[in-house]
């Protein structure tokens, strides 16, 4: 199956992985519907897929907010009429990673952006998915979510967790429906979101992560299968184990 003329709506997708995913998809056809908190990043990614003849539109929109994704996928379905596949790939982590030092409300807006807004979204578009008899959603969760540290931090991890479960129960809700979920699972990626570790790597140790464009490689492997295939879980890890003890030992 290819990609092409698939309307793929992208969460995240001013920067990282999500904007490596919007730019990689839409070289391969898809219709490209980024959404994302910052509109100038939001801008900037459909720019990039527009000068390369690709086809994209952008939104800004809080998934965390039930009515503003309602409001969003109604848009785009009165745009294109359809939504062929979804990636939940919103999400941040906290500046605190220890239980008793992470705030109130960095445990809430993490829960929020990872969690909240992936099912905010879900619900919004499954209905669409379920009366087309086809669709496709990957959510993004973090090595975090299976091995729990420090580093990844407390909120994230259990977060990360609860992603991967979420997955899980859309491919049971949803069986023979038409709908396959997918969860890629990445270890340590060189993405923006790392500058909110409290101790940021540093450029030799992100050389040798996983690169944005790598992950975005695997999601669209995932979404080009062919409708009855469905790869519930994919790790997606560097080659080489990194030394990041000195690291957690500061947090």
């Amino acid at each position: 199956m290819t990609l092409n003329n698939k309307v793929c709506l992208l969460t995240g997708g001013g920067s990282g992985i999500g904007r490596a995913t919007a730019i990689k998809m839409a070289k391969e056809g898809a219709t490209i519907v980024v959404v994302g908190r910052t509109q100038s990043k939001i801008d900037e990614t459909v720019s990039t897929i527009q000068k390369n003849e690709g086809n994209a539109s952008g939104y800004t929109t809080d998934v965390s907010d039930q009515k503003s994704v309602d409001t969003l996928v109604s848009t785009v379905i009165r745009e294109h009429s359809k939504i062929d596949l979804l990636l939940n790939n919103a999400g941040h982590s906290s500046k605190h990673r220890r239980l008793t030092t992470t705030t109130a409300t960095e445990i809430q807006s993490v829960i929020d952006s990872n969690l909240i807004g992936t099912i905010y979204c879900s619900q919004a578009i499954v209905p669409h998915m379920i009366a087309a008899g086809e669709g496709t959603i990957i959510n993004v969760a973090s090595i975090a979510g299976l091995n729990p540290s420090n580093l990844g931090g407390m909120i994230y991890s259990a977060v990360k967790a609860a992603v991967i479960n979420f997955t899980g129960f859309l491919n049971d809700d949803l069986k023979n429906t038409g709908i396959r979920a997918s969860v890629v699972i990445p270890g340590e990626v060189d993405t923006p979101i790392l500058d909110n570790r409290p101790i940021p790597p540093n450029l030799d140790a992100r050389a040798k992560m996983v690169t944005a464009e790598d992950t975005a490689e695997a999601i669209s492997m995932i979404a080009r299968l062919p409708l009855r295939t469905n790869i519930p879980e994919l790790q997606i890890r560097p080659t080489f184990v990194r030394d990041n003890s000195g690291e957690i030992e500061k947090i």
